[in-house]
């Protein structure tokens, strides 16, 4: 994976968070961490231990990546949150990245012949996050589209629609481990160990989007739910 930018990633959509940042001379510097309810804590001194290691200062960032989910209503927010204040004051565009094309990656990189990805997260509320991907020159590409869905209605639509099940695939997620029945239907495949996004594996997809234009401005950056409504307390004065 090469570069001709210094571009920093950010992930805090799930029960983990991350940090990566590939440097112009094409070489990564990562953390992960499994850190519940500790994003807002964390990110920021690990922003400056990566950019440190590489020694490196936020000045020089040029393209701010961002985990857009979906994921936990909060973390997804607390990390493009966190990515936009970091490109408003840097004044830089960012990209965001799928939380499941990111798992997928990681799921290829772990094995050169991995050509089929399905990744689920658990979204709680008796639902999963959904999708698969296709291995296309080394990139993971979606299939169809993500969904937010109950696992029951999953299995019923692929059954349906008579979808032919990728065999050798693997399954990446927590959605797997949360609802078995979507593992006995997907049993021709391998479950993963792989349960979490990691923004080290977001930064391929990260280059391909800025070599295509598609940085944006911090104010356009958004953030990906799925799920059509969400519903959180507003502060009084905020209706």
């Amino acid at each position: 994976m090469s570069s001709s930018l210094n571009i920093l990633c950010i992930d805090s959509s799930t029960e983990a968070c991350s940090v990566a940042l590939l440097t112009k001379d094409a070489t990564t510097y990562q953390r992960f961490m499994f850190a519940p309810r500790e994003h807002t804590q964390k990110i920021l001194p690990t922003v400056d231990e990566v950019v440190k290691e590489a020694k490196l200062t936020l000045a020089d960032i040029d393209v701010i990546a961002y985990g857009q989910g979906p994921g936990s209503f909060t973390g997804v927010r607390i990390g493009i949150s966190i990515a936009q204040g970091l490109a408003f004051g840097l004044e830089k565009k960012m990209v965001g990245i799928s939380t499941l094309q990111a798992m997928a990656q990681q799921a290829l990189h772990s094995d050169k012949d991995c050509n089929s990805v399905y990744a689920a997260i658990d979204a709680r509320m008796g639902e999963v996050y959904f999708a698969h991907y296709i291995n296309e020159n080394g990139v993971m590409v979606l299939q169809d589209k993500e969904v937010v869905i109950k696992p029951e209605e999953l299995i019923d639509q692929q059954q349906n629609n008579g979808i032919i099940i990728q065999q050798s695939s693997q399954l990446v997620g927590t959605g797997w481990a949360a609802y078995p029945e979507l593992i006995a239907f997907y049993q021709t495949c391998s479950v993963s160990d792989i349960l979490y996004p990691s923004a080290e594996f977001m930064l391929n997809s990260a280059s391909l989007l800025i070599e295509n234009d598609k940085a944006v401005e911090p104010e356009l950056a958004i953030p990906v739910y799925l799920r059509d409504t969400v519903t959180w307390k507003k502060l009084p004065g905020r209706e």
